[in-house]
């Protein structure tokens, strides 16, 4: 179970890392995403992240079954710290991955939108130009021209500053990803430490 999480975990850190940068791959995996939110590639997502969820749900229960067993012992034995460590452990990863399946989908959106802001950026300088080019036509064209560029300029500017706002936030969801890998690291470490305080109690006994 540890080794799919972090198999997911990786790949969709690659994943991640191939859409921020510009790269060959970039573009297709762009396409493999457009392919993936059509048909029946949602439901399956669905299917996938509901089933993480009630896992999850499941380690979590555990953990407070636990805790609650330990409050009424008064005291949480070798077995019970080596379980709840691994339940903890396979929690955060759960939760990690649901993250990062959610960050790809933003940063998809975002690119998307950026491109629909580019072809804008596009048609409003063409749109410009055969104005400039057809100064001495009908004026009533001319007067039409005018008030399009306004409303393109218009949506170009809403769209830019959109386009701000949505990369400040997938900054701060970049910054949340390394806390939780930080976090990730150090509760595999307390795994560790736990799971040779069990093996060294269970030799003494």
């Amino acid at each position: 179970m540890l080794q799919l999480l972090y198999s997911a975990i990786f790949g969709e850190m690659l994943l991640i890392l191939t859409l921020l940068f510009k790269t060959p791959l970039r573009k297709l995996v762009i396409i493999s995403l457009d392919r993936l939110k059509r048909g029946r590639g949602p439901i399956v997502v669905t299917t996938v992240g509901a089933t993480l969820v009630v896992v999850l749900s499941s380690s979590l229960y555990s953990i407070a079954k636990i805790q609650q067993r330990t409050v009424e012992a008064g005291t949480l034995n070798p077995t019970d710290q080596v379980l709840i460590s691994n339940h903890i452990l396979e929690a955060s990863l759960m939760g990690f991955v649901l993250f990062l399946a959610l960050m790809i989908d933003r940063l998809h959106h975002y690119i998307r939108e950026l491109r629909l802001l580019r072809k804008t950026m596009e048609a409003v300088k063409k749109q410009s130009r055969s104005f400039e080019d057809g100064k001495n036509g009908n004026s009533e064209e001319h007067k039409a021209l005018t008030e399009e560029i306004a409303t393109l300029k218009a949506k170009v500017k809403e769209l830019e500053s959109a386009c701000e706002t949505k990369g400040s936030k997938a900054m701060a969801l970049e910054t949340e990803v390394e806390a939780l890998r930080k976090q990730s690291e150090g509760l595999l470490m307390e795994y560790d430490r736990l799971l040779a305080d069990n093996q060294n109690l269970q030799s003494q006994l």
